[in-house]
Order: C-alpha cells, then structure tokens, then sequence
C-alpha cells in the first residue's frame, strides 16, 4: 500500500546516513520519517475524534432526536489501539520489510479497521432493532422481556454475518482468493444446515414465537399435561416455572407445533359447577334454591353469576347447575371466591334445612 506522504516526507528531509560501531553506516531518515509519522498520526486521529466527538455534543442538545446519540457513541467509542495500529502501519511503509512481513502487517492493519468498521456498524444495529422491537406492549412502562430476546438475536445474527464478510474483505486484500472459499462455505453451510436442523428449527421458532407472540413472559400457560409461567424465552428453549416449583424446559420447535393455553390473556374466568340435594327435600324449598345462591353472590367481591337451574334428576340427587364469572384471571381468586361460595352454601342449606345428597341405593321390598 502507497502513502503519498511518505514520498513527500523523504524528499523534505536531508540525508541522515551516519557510521555507527558494529553496524556500520546506517541510514536513519526512514526511522525518523516513521517515528514523526506514528506520533504526529496519533496525536491527530486523536484531536480529531476529541473535536468531532464535542461537536456532534454540542449539535445534539439542540437536538430531540437519540440517534445523534448512537452516532456520539460510536466515534468515542473508536478505540485508541485501532488508529494507534492505523498510524503505525503508515509509519512503517519507508521501510523495506520483507513480503512475509509486510503481508503480516497489513493483515493486522485490515483486521483492526474491519473489527472497528463492525462494532460501529453492530450500534446502529442495536439501535435500530432497539426501537423497532422492544415495545413497551401493556403499557407498564417497561419493554417486554420477549422483545429484548428478539432485538438481542437480531443483533446477534447481524454480528456473525458481518464478520463473515469482514474477513472475506480481508482476504481477498491480502491477495488470496475467495470464489472457492465462497462456494465452500456455502456447500459446508448445507452440510451444517442438514447436521444442525433441531437447533435451526428452534432458531427460526423463537422468531416465530417473538413475531406471533402467543406468551410473553410471567404468562401461565398450559402446554398438553404440563403447565407452568414462563421465566425465559431463549434461542433453543423456553423456560417455565411449575406451580410444583420445578423448571420445566421446553424447546421453541415444540412450542410453535403444539396447543397452548394462554391464562394471563383472560380478563375472565368462567366457572361451573354441579351439586344435588336429597330426593326427600320438600317441593318449596327445591323451588327457594336458586333464588338462595342468587344473594350468595350478591354479596361475593370479584364474582358474577350467569345463571343457575334445576337441571336434572340424578340417580341419588337432584341435580342444581351452577355458572358463573370471576373478574380476574387469577387463579388462586377463582379458588377463595369457589371455597366462599362452598361455605355459604353449606350455611345457608343448613339454616333452611336442605341436605346435600350422597350416593344412596333405596331398596324397596314387596312382600
């Protein structure tokens, strides 16, 4: 690689040749070109970064967009070994380094521009994916947790492939030729593709699951026999916490194949349940029960009833079916408002003298 510079700078300068002992006639103008060179670049791709950096400063109070922010970052965030490697390999070109060495040096030069050029790039990127997926969906204030995951892999995968192509741009400078190495990697990402399927397959489900959002996390869903709220919604596999405790481990192919229950999605829960009195109850206060569970639930916080009938005549009981709606999606208030409900039953019938039926068999002898 040719600096103009260089040239201009050997041509300033008068000859530094001078006899040392043991070495014998040297020739320093190089060293000296090189030395200025490193200190003078240094210094400059410093004040540079300092002025622009309290430039952009200054521009951004005036300012009420955040992305003159990103663009702050990203130039503060330019690392002082990447220009410090910049300024030495320039030093270095009055120099006559041997092909190998030279090959070297401008491996490392590319790299760390390349490795600089990516992280800049991965800002906006996060930023960009910041503000198109991480949204604040119920309003709480707070992104939900899923939509980071989402922003975070995205960011992820953007990383990986841009240092594919970083270090493809970093061969082919050094001269070595890439179309067969392309085309490699392209059989050996089948060959990959194939051997890695399950783990692709839960790749692209956790996609799906950001995209569809049929959970968020703290959602209690129920997937077939096990049942659980979901703690963590990772690349390969969700987590979720039992009402038992234990974590349960579910993979994000398995999730997007299966019916799943939603519970946090309710905003009600509707309840029915079934209870019988005894054949022998008196025909007046058959007729008083429902009018007897109706108060019950007037007076029942968080519960509306829907209706409540004389449904049917069972083997031992006469049969009362009992619906009605808990304001919440709790579960643990469906359990206090059905256990009140129970025992002001239980209270009321044996105020007005109604028994509850058990299973009986009545055996009629005809003699």
């Amino acid at each position: 690689m040719d600096f103009g510079v260089v040239s201009w700078a050997g041509k300033l300068l008068p000859t530094l040749t001078y006899t040392l002992p043991v070495v014998g006639e040297v020739d320093l103008k190089p060293y000296v070109i090189g030395l200025v060179l490193f200190l003078g670049l240094s210094v400059l791709f410093k004040l540079v970064q300092l002025v622009v950096v309290a430039r952009l400063k200054a521009f951004s109070k005036r300012t009420r967009t955040d992305i003159d922010d990103v663009v702050i970052g990203a130039i503060a965030g330019i690392r002082p070994w990447v220009y410090m490697l910049m300024a030495l390999y320039i030093a270095l070109q009055p120099f006559g380094l041997p092909s190998g060495v030279a090959r070297l040096a401008t491996f490392i030069f590319l790299f760390a521009v390349v490795w600089q050029a990516i992280e800049i790039v991965v800002r906006f990127i996060d930023y960009a994916a910041t503000r198109l997926l991480e949204k604040d969906e119920d309003g709480d204030g707070v992104p939900d947790p899923n939509t980071a995951n989402a922003s975070h892999l995205v960011a992820l995968l953007a990383r990986i492939v841009l240092w594919v192509l970083g270090l493809l741009f970093v061969l082919s400078n050094l001269g070595i030729e890439v179309t067969s190495l392309v085309a490699g990697l392209g059989i050996g990402g089948i060959a990959i593709a194939f051997a890695l399927q399950g783990i692709l397959s839960d790749l692209f489900s956790s996609f799906s699951l950001y995209f569809d959002k049929p959970f968020r996390i703290g959602d209690y869903i129920v997937i077939g026999e096990h049942s659980g709220t979901v703690e963590r919604i990772g690349i390969k596999t969700t987590r979720l916490k039992t009402l038992q405790g234990e974590e349960l481990v579910v993979s994000n192919a398995e999730l997007t194949a299966a019916r799943v229950q939603n519970f946090k999605k309710m905003k009600e829960r509707r309840v029915t349940f079934r209870f019988g009195v005894l054949y022998e109850t008196p025909y007046e206060k058959v007729r008083e029960i429902p009018s007897i569970v109706a108060r019950l639930f007037e007076v029942q916080e968080r519960a509306r009833l829907d209706r409540v009938h004389f449904t049917s005549f069972g083997d031992s009981a006469l049969l009362f079916d009992v619906v009605y709606y808990v304001e919440s999606p709790d579960y643990t208030d469906y359990l206090d408002i059905q256990q009140r409900v129970n025992l002001d039953l239980l209270d009321k019938f044996a105020e007005v003298g109604i028994e509850f039926a058990y299973p009986t068999q009545t055996v009629y002898v005809k003699q």
